[in-house]
């Protein structure tokens, strides 16, 4: 069986920073034409919201398309700070949430220094992190059986002498939340042992990239623990990845420190006007949101209809078992030949066995049920 590399990196190949290969090279490779290619690896949505597809028909930008959009990003910011119930000052905007995970990166983690790194979760963080110079801590997660929870008492201990730790919740790629109040119990712990040591503490990034799908943000912690970054994306639960958009949240004075580090009109003005307008609409990512309801238990019972273990999700994704690496391989090998492409994990990752795939539009879901129930009675004969 030949390796798979795609989205990332191959099932059976060692772990490494290569991208998911683009529509063009899996139909090249897999003789797919070019128009079926379906991604169920970039836990993007199937279409826009209208608000954002009419705003760039129309033509009328924040600021004409042969200047730079606002150094301050004013109604971006006063809108972000809207929506996320926060100050003015304690916002900053990134092209995207990757943008700022890598603000966050530059701003606290020196060369030669530690980030401690709860896994499985977004592989960013540890390219983030070995980027800078330093090394990552990596603490196991409690595993499918405990939920995919961290491991607080851990990654406290471990966080005792590290200078920035990454958090997800909801986590990438497992689906689900951290158990209520862990997060606050692990800062907690870390704000004593930073006392009891005199010394600042390290900095804490929470990614909330799929926090809409939960309905709720641990961003208010920020105000007893000025070291929290929350960060938030509309690439995700508003279906504007393609618009790169992204923001920090966090106590003003640590806004102030991040700020020196952002890279001047990063943000294009066709997305400032896109999001500043999206993030003003109550009803714009109802509709996403709606379908992701709906469409993630139907897909989840069909695939187990095929024969395929579906772990729980809350966000628009779900993580699929398949027991060893040759299985998920020989899986993942013939998705790709029916133009489906899924997102694979490296043969040393947690999650090597395993396949995390996007809940999309009925008719791609359907579609995907469809190849799993043939590649189940192929496998049968």
């Amino acid at each position: 069986m030949s390796p798979t590399p795609v989205t990332f990196v191959s099932p059976i190949a060692p772990v490494g920073y290569n991208w998911e290969a683009t529509d063009r090279e899996v139909a090249e490779r897999y003789g797919v034409p070019l128009e079926q290619i379906l991604r169920f690896d970039l836990n993007t949505s199937p279409t826009p919201p209208e608000l954002a597809t009419r705003i760039l028909a129309g033509g009328r930008f924040i600021t004409p398309l042969s200047e730079y959009p606002p150094a301050d990003y004013h109604d971006l910011i006063a809108a972000a700070a809207n929506r996320y119930g926060v100050a003015p000052e304690e916002l900053l905007v990134g092209a995207g949430a990757d943008e700022v995970l890598d603000l966050l990166a530059k701003a606290f983690l020196p060369a030669g220094g530690k980030a401690v790194l709860p896994v499985p979760s977004y592989a960013m963080y540890r390219v983030l992190t070995e980027q800078r110079g330093a090394s990552v801590v990596a603490v196991s997660r409690k595993g499918a059986e405990g939920g995919w929870a961290m491991d607080v008492d851990a990654v406290r201990a471990a966080a005792r002498d590290a200078d920035l730790v990454w958090l997800c919740s909801p986590n990438n790629p497992t689906g689900l939340a951290e158990p209520d109040g862990a997060i606050a119990a692990l800062l907690d712990g870390i704000t004593a042992d930073a006392a009891a040591a005199g010394r600042p503490g390290p900095a804490v990034v929470l990614d909330e990239a799929y926090a809409e799908f939960v309905g709720r943000s641990l961003a208010g912690l920020r105000r007893t623990f000025p070291r929290l970054i929350v960060v938030r994306t509309v690439s995700k639960a508003y279906a504007l990845a393609g618009i790169r958009v992204g923001f920090a949240v966090a106590d003003a004075t640590t806004i102030a420190a991040i700020a020196p580090y952002r890279p001047p009109g990063s943000v294009a003005t066709t997305s400032v006007t896109v999001a500043t307008a999206i993030l003003a609409d109550d009803e714009a990512m109802r509709a996403n949101l709606d379908r992701v309801a709906e469409e993630r238990p139907r897909l989840t019972a069909a695939l187990g209809a095929a024969g395929w273990t579906v772990f729980p999700s809350v966000t628009n994704f779900v993580l699929v078992d398949f027991g060893t690496i040759e299985r998920v391989a020989s899986v993942a090998d013939g998705l790709l030949g029916h133009g489906l492409v899924p997102r694979t994990f490296g043969r040393d990752h947690p999650l090597a066995t395993m396949l995390r795939l996007t809940v999309r539009d009925r008719a791609g879901n359907e579609r995907l049920a469809a190849a799993a129930g043939e590649l189940a009675w192929e496998a049968s004969r």
